[in-house]
């Protein structure tokens, strides 16, 4: 897969690529987070999921890849800000109950663990348990938002579950 620009593997070419797309990058990653800080964090996220998968990219289609990446990056980010915002306001309200600060800790422990363990969840698997959980989207809603089926949607949730209960006893 050569183009006029030689492969992506070759560090010169992903240069040359990397400096022709950075500023319009950085431009759609802060227009999709309005911050910054979060906006270089996606486009390096982006970057480094190019160069490691360049050999499966046609170079061709690699700016393409790019922006579909950011997205996908900004996406992850966001869901994972609602997860941290949805627990947080119900582990506020619950901390207000004056409960033994041993069962405080275990739940942070339990938080943390729970973070952890989503976070290694595969790119899809997140992203549909996510949307399903978190956002509380049928798994119908799920399979048309994704354009996938909804079968893959089940698989992909029956996955996340599988590997979640497996890191994480009593969930």
């Amino acid at each position: 897969m050569q183009s006029e620009h030689g492969s992506l593997c070759d560090e010169s070419s992903f240069n040359n690529f990397y400096a022709t797309y950075l500023q319009a990058a950085s431009n759609f990653a802060f227009y999709k987070s309005g911050d910054k800080a979060s906006a270089m964090d996606i486009i390096q996220e982006a970057f480094v999921k190019v160069w490691e998968n360049c050999a499966k990219i046609d170079p061709s289609k690699a700016k393409t890849y790019l922006f579909t990446t950011i997205n996908n990056t900004f996406l992850n980010v966001v869901k994972h800000q609602k997860v941290v915002l949805n627990y947080e306001k119900t582990a506020s309200y619950m901390d207000r109950t004056n409960q033994d600060p041993a069962y405080i800790m275990e739940e942070n422990e339990f938080k943390q663990k729970l973070q952890n363990a989503i976070a290694d969840l595969d790119d899809k698997e997140r992203e549909v348990f996510l949307l399903s959980r978190v956002e509380g989207k049928k798994y119908r809603e799920i399979a048309e938002l994704l354009d996938i089926s909804q079968k893959t949607v089940e698989k992909r949730m029956s996955l996340a579950l599988k590997k979640l209960r497996a890191k994480i006893e009593g969930l």
